[in-house]
């Protein structure tokens, strides 16, 4: 009976310090906006990111004042960190992006849970696990493949199956 405690909500499982827990992504989501100042040489560069990250608001104006704004601002939903994010590695293109592993993983858990039918069904029934992250999502047989994969993955930005080198594509 012990073992099955460990898979209910608020079960006995082992306590943590939680209290930096929230539902305010506005630091990860002003992270992404400095991580894109690094991609971004040109103004034009920049408001095409801001307006595919849904701050097009803010198109015009300097990454930094974009930075200081959002983390003196309104709390922000996980929705708009998923949305900087995509646009992040859209406008990162095939350069490595270091993305914390609480960040990479917030975002694919959420668009793992969005995504179309088509690819739901090529992932169902096993478990996707981002091998330079430490965060895993699903379960079953092991996917593993780096986070950036995974996310191009989730986010519709690749076709190729997580975890199957030279594998199927959708």
């Amino acid at each position: 009976m012990s073992d099955l405690s460990r898979h209910l909500p608020l079960s006995n499982r082992e306590r943590t310090d939680e209290s930096a827990v929230t539902g305010d992504w506005k630091e990860a989501l002003a992270d992404v906006v400095v991580l894109a100042e690094g991609f971004a040489p040109s103004q034009d560069d920049a408001d095409r990111f801001l307006t595919e990250a849904g701050l097009g608001s803010s198109a015009g104006r300097p990454l930094t004042e974009v930075v200081a704004e959002i983390r003196g601002g309104r709390r922000r939903r996980i929705r708009s960190l998923v949305d900087a994010t995509r646009a992040l590695l859209v406008l990162a293109g095939n350069r490595p992006v270091a993305l914390p592993p609480t960040l990479s993983g917030a975002v694919a858990l959420y668009a793992v849970t969005r995504m179309p039918f088509e690819r739901r069904a090529a992932v169902a029934g096993s478990t996707l696990s981002a091998d330079d992250a430490g965060w895993s999502l699903g379960r079953g047989p092991g996917r593993t493949a780096t986070a950036r994969d995974i996310l191009d993955f989730v986010l519709g930005l690749s076709d190729t199956v997580p975890g199957t080198p030279g594998g199927p594509k959708l």
